[in-house]
């Protein structure tokens, strides 16, 4: 099976390491992004990982994406498109391209592995299209790639990693969060996290959102307006609260990157676990499209760790032989620090998403 033709489309953490896996095992991977850089989420990440040291744990996150590029830079056989949009995938296997801003083109494969990522979910609140609202990944993004700091005093909405993280890096870099709000009654994200801002003073308010934001003289945010909510998530009238800031940044959850497996024909499934529509697929990642993989965000909302892994099973049964001894234990052993990776209370989640997403081999 050497010298298959693979495409991933994606750049990020799974996607490379799909393209690295495939390459080793002897495909020809081309690696589409369309960032001017790879590394996906990986570059914005200046916290250090958990999990396991193979998969480089206490390393920063920028400092992964450092690594992965360069050990996809030293391999002959695969290429990289970087400002590159894949617009469409058709039924003859192939995906059309925007390269640059007018540069149109075509790509076929053998097989693809989509590793697209996901968006970030916003909400409805008052006055949520003020200068001053952003999404978290927005944050992390001016932030960590262009040293621009959006505010100086912030509300965080949401508790998960990404708010908790974001909020540490913001007052890292000089700004103030004033408060972070949870509409669940528990805080979700890792407490390590959580305990880390909260001794740098951030009030955490769980069982509370967002109710609007507050418009200033130049018609820019202002300030916030919070409000407690009962056990059935309805606002506890009387219970309002204004907080002075400039800046709304909304850490609200992820939603899958589908668009291309939707267009592509894949059997898709509704599993809240996972943050959306997915689509249907084996243990290696391969969807209802033979020949067609998901990996990382775009199969599910999981971190980082788990994307890496994720993308190796695919890349390494995407390039064929897959009852190759060696293959199989590689296999094997990725699945075995998935297992471990989702062994928490989060995991318990995730596996059961998994359970509703999965189709099997004769399917």
């Amino acid at each position: 099976m050497a010298g298959l033709r693979i495409v991933v489309v994606g750049g990020g953490p799974a996607g490379l390491c799909a393209a690295l896996e495939a390459a080793k095992n002897g495909a020809r991977v081309t690696v589409i992004d369309d960032g001017p850089r790879l590394g996906g989420q990986l570059i914005k990440q200046t916290h250090s990982f958990f999990g396991f040291q193979e998969f480089h744990a206490g390393t920063r996150g920028i400092n992964i994406a450092k690594k992965l590029v360069k050990d996809i830079e030293s391999v002959n056989n695969i290429k990289v498109m970087t400002n590159t949009t894949v617009t469409g995938f058709y039924e003859d296997k192939t995906l059309t391209l925007l390269e640059g801003e007018s540069r149109f083109s075509k790509i076929t494969a053998d097989k693809f592995i989509i590793s697209t990522g996901a968006s970030e979910n916003m909400f409805e609140f008052g006055n949520n299209d003020l200068p001053g609202v952003y999404g978290a990944g927005a944050v992390q993004t001016l932030m960590n790639l262009y040293g621009v700091l959006p505010g100086r005093e912030f509300l965080m909405v949401g508790s998960g990693n990404v708010g908790l993280i974001v909020s540490y890096q913001l007052m890292q870099a000089g700004a103030k969060v004033k408060t972070l709000v949870e509409a669940a009654p528990r805080i979700g994200g890792y407490l390590v996290h959580a305990s880390k801002i909260r001794r740098l003073g951030v009030e955490i308010l769980t069982g509370h959102t967002l109710k609007r934001a507050l418009k200033g003289d130049d018609g820019t945010v202002c300030g916030a307006e919070i409000v407690a909510l009962d056990e059935n998530w309805n606002p506890i009238k009387g219970s309002e609260r204004t907080i002075d800031v400039d800046t709304i940044c909304l850490a609200t959850g992820l939603t899958p990157l589908v668009e291309l497996l939707w267009q592509a024909g894949c059997e898709m499934k509704y599993v809240p676990e996972l943050g959306g529509h997915v689509p249907a697929r084996n243990e290696y990642g391969e969807t209802t499209l033979k020949g067609v993989y998901v990996a990382g965000d775009a199969a599910g909302i999981e971190e980082a760790t788990s994307a890496m892994i994720a993308g190796m099973i695919a890349g390494i049964h995407a390039s064929g032989g897959a009852e190759d001894t060696a293959k199989k234990e590689a296999i094997s052993h990725c699945k075995e620090l998935l297992k471990g990776l989702r062994s928490g209370p989060a995991g318990k989640k995730i596996e059961a998403g998994l359970e509703k997403a999965v189709i099997s081999e004769k399917e």
